[in-house]
């Protein structure tokens, strides 16, 4: 992998190894070269009273280890785990290949890449809970 690019919004702010940067008046375009280097998106961040469904849970703990605020090690096994048990549900074309991503992600030990395609789950969540709810 040649790196992340991140390509910021006028005053958004992300977390870099447990700095926040905010960004200028303008949008700009970083690229972070650094292997291994946690970063979070502070407008995707998750907070703690809303980890509330199955994909919020899973996102969330690969959020902690982004923050710095869990041992890799140990969520790793977490985050495997939670991605099996989703994918005992979401079991359409899409959502397979999206929990591929993430544990192929988690297995390299990118767990932005891993949050990016778990987040990609939520919407697809949300219209389930919809249906059991309604």
């Amino acid at each position: 992998m040649t790196g992340l690019v991140l390509k910021l919004s006028p005053k958004e702010r992300i977390l870099i190894n447990g700095a926040v940067i905010e960004n200028g008046d303008k949008r700009s375009r970083l690229s972070i070269v650094t292997p291994g280097a946690n970063i979070l998106r502070l407008r995707d961040a998750i907070h703690p009273e809303q980890v509330n469904t199955p994909v919020r849970r899973v996102c969330y703990v690969a959020q902690l280890v982004l923050s710095g605020d869990a041992d890799p090690d140990e969520a790793r096994l977490q985050l495997m785990r939670g991605i099996e048990q989703l994918s005992q549900v979401l079991t359409d074309p899409d959502s397979r290949a999206h929990l591929t991503a993430a544990t192929d992600a988690v297995a390299d030990d990118q767990f932005y890449q891993a949050l990016k395609a778990l987040r990609a789950l939520l919407p697809r969540e949300e219209r389930l809970l919809m249906r059991v709810r309604g």
